[in-house]
């Protein structure tokens, strides 16, 4: 395991305040500490990574789950109007909502 930088707390004051994040002194040590383990955890995957393994953004393949776009036959205007309770216009007319034009 190769050995990750040591995170110290000037690192942390200084990436917290490149963050603009108010971090109190005595917080210091603890926050280098577990970025320290973060930096461990990411060393780790690197080691195993290997280049004979493609990078992909799921670890199992996606599947289409959708039905084949296939173009049929829809409803006539006439059709689709037949049911409704007024029409307008060849339009659907349902009541005004807004007193606009």
């Amino acid at each position: 395991m190769s050995e990750t930088p040591s995170i110290t707390r000037d690192d942390v004051a200084h990436l917290a305040r490149l963050a603009r994040i108010d971090v109190p002194p005595e917080q210091l040590d603890h926050y280098a500490e577990q970025l320290q383990v973060i930096l461990g955890a990411v060393a780790q995957v690197s080691e195993v990574a290997s280049e004979d393994v493609p990078p992909m953004s799921h670890p199992l393949p996606l599947v289409n789950v959708f039905r084949e776009d296939v173009v049929r036959s829809t409803l006539s205007n006439a059709e689709a109007l037949s049911g409704a309770p007024s029409v307008e216009s060849e339009r659907f007319r349902v009541p005004r909502i807004l007193d606009e034009e």
